[in-house]
């Protein structure tokens, strides 16, 4: 039985353009509104990352985030 969806969760998030921009690209290239693509993408984080790079582009952010927030 597959699962229902409720979107009952709502939370304030910061994100760049960069980041609105693609998940808006994404979302609409797959037909799903921006909570979906991103329940989506979080549901199946393990299988739609490369776990090769992920580490060192989550480094390479975080390296970069004090300056963004200025």
């Amino acid at each position: 039985m597959p699962k229902r969806f409720r979107l009952t969760r709502r939370f304030p998030v910061a994100m760049t353009e960069d980041g609105y921009r693609r998940l808006r690209k994404f979302a609409q290239e797959a037909g799903l509104d921006e909570g979906e693509a991103l329940s989506f993408l979080f549901e199946n984080f393990d299988s739609v990352i490369d776990a090769d790079t992920f580490g060192h582009r989550l480094r390479l952010f975080n390296s970069e985030l004090e300056a963004r927030k200025k």
